[in-house]
């Protein structure tokens, strides 16, 4: 009997340490992981570009979407497309007035799972000082230490006030922008 009370603290502190959930991993997200780029049109052609300059962290369990989270910060003068005249717009006070505005952030508040690898990323995205609630669908797909989202969403530039004076309607250049998220963060 002596040597069932010793093992009992032993099977007690066991059993609580294997009932205990799986708790989100945190993934480390840097530029050069993968694309964070963009799409739009002007007059009637439509271009594409990238952001070169990004990071943030990811807390995600697939077990437990609901309680993940995830801040990206995105370096709005990174942003290029190959075209000198448009490249050097970007920046200026009328697009994304970097000066004033160096970063763009997108915080999740939490992912839906969707079924499969399918999920939206419910949160809040802010550019030029205005905060807007969107949602990413994306799928998620975890192999060792990366984990690989990828995305498309449709904003509309004028509600981030990106776009403004000559540009601010649709004339020249088109309101709706796609945004395209190719990326993978590590482990860690």
């Amino acid at each position: 009997m002596k040597a069932f009370h010793k093992f009992l603290p032993v099977a007690t502190v066991a059993g609580l340490l294997l009932s205990v959930p799986t708790f989100a991993a945190d993934w480390t997200l840097t530029a050069g992981n993968g694309t964070l780029g963009f799409a739009g049109t002007q007059t009637g052609r439509t271009f594409e570009g990238h952001f070169g300059k990004y990071d943030g962290t990811i807390s995600f369990d697939p077990a437990h979407p609901e309680a993940g989270h995830a801040k990206i910060s995105i370096d709005m003068a990174s942003a290029t497309t190959g075209d000198s005249q448009r490249d050097g717009a970007l920046p200026g006070h009328d697009w994304f007035d970097t000066k004033e505005f160096p970063s763009a952030l997108f915080e999740v508040k939490d992912f839906k799972a969707k079924g499969g690898n399918a999920y939206d990323a419910e949160g809040t995205l802010t550019i030029k000082g205005v905060s807007k609630p969107v949602t990413l669908p994306l799928t998620i797909d975890i192999a060792g230490s990366a984990l690989h989202a990828k995305g498309h969403l449709q904003l509309v530039r004028s509600v981030f006030n990106v776009g403004i004076g000559p540009w601010t309607t649709g004339q020249w250049v088109a309101l709706e922008v796609g945004v395209d998220v190719d990326v993978t963060a590590h482990d860690g």
